[in-house]
């Protein structure tokens, strides 16, 4: 069992993909699971099969909020989060992060790895040991932390339910020290199957929820780092833009964009007016 790093593993409906992760790396790292859709299931196949998981219940107040629970678990130097379907991360790819930490004297907030569905920045810092890029912005998907740091800050903004929450902990943390891709690491992440929909009329709950989260957390975000005023004429274009689209897919007949745009329009205008990031399933 490593005592250097630990997992947090977030799981929201995806019993299967946590399970085929967790297989990969247990016992060789102490890993914690956070569910927070009741998964009973879940539960008890990994207290059956894998007993020195750490799994926790908590109710489902966001990404963020389920990876600051998780990290109360972590008594490790280092721990690394990732979402379930995150293809790549193995054993010897978690050790790379904790090598690129000692070569730099841990002088960093939070690594991340490249990300292969994006295009990849492949620059090099200058270190002759280690391939690292100094960014501004490291994907949720996969960040391996600096516990001290990530303490520091107060872990993440629990405002924030969905989107934006790694690009608002990004932000925070390098006013404590910088923070890397490790161009070494790849991964390929299936957006959005970490939660597996029962149905169609549950999937389609669930893009409501995206679309709404998006708007909310985007100029939240915004506003929080950059003013309220700045905020606002930042989405002058995007008001325009959608109430432009709602108007015209009402004369075409068009609900099911109708309804998108609405959802859209209702989540920046709450963000705008400073309420609380409320819709859930």
């Amino acid at each position: 069992m490593n005592e250097h790093i630990s997992i947090v593993l977030t799981a929201h409906k995806s019993k299967d993909l946590v399970i085929n992760y967790i297989k990969n790396i247990y016992q060789k790292f102490h890993i914690i699971v956070i569910d927070n859709s009741n998964d009973i299931e879940l539960e008890k196949e990994i207290k059956t099969n894998y007993p020195n998981v750490t799994f926790d219940f908590m109710s489902n107040k966001g990404y963020g909020a389920a990876i600051n629970c998780g990290s109360k678990f972590v008594k490790t130097k280092y721990f690394l989060v990732s979402n379930p379907d995150v293809e790549g991360i193995t054993a010897d790819s978690i050790i790379k992060f904790h090598d690129a930490a000692i070569n730099i004297d841990d002088q960093f907030s939070m690594m991340g790895p490249v990300d292969l569905d994006h295009k990849p920045e492949r620059h090099k810092t200058g270190y002759d040991k280690i391939d690292l890029l100094e960014t501004n912005q490291i994907s949720g998907i996969c960040m391996f932390f600096n516990k001290k740091n990530f303490d520091a800050i107060g872990g993440f903004d629990e405002n924030i339910f969905l989107y934006f929450e790694d690009n608002d902990i990004c932000k925070r943390l390098s006013k404590l020290n910088k923070n890397y891709q490790l161009n070494s690491v790849k991964v390929n992440h299936k957006a959005g199957s970490s939660v597996i929909p029962k149905n169609e009329s549950d999937k389609n709950k669930q893009d409501n929820l995206r679309t709404w989260h998006f708007i909310w957390s985007k100029f939240y975000y915004y506003r929080k780092h950059y003013t309220y005023i700045i905020a606002l004429i930042l989405f002058i274009p995007t008001v325009f833009r959608i109430l432009f689209r709602i108007i015209f897919y009402k004369i075409i007949k068009n609900n099911i964009k109708i309804n998108k745009y609405k959802t859209r329009w209702s989540g920046l205008t709450d963000s705008i007016m400073g309420k609380k990031s409320h819709k859930r399933i």
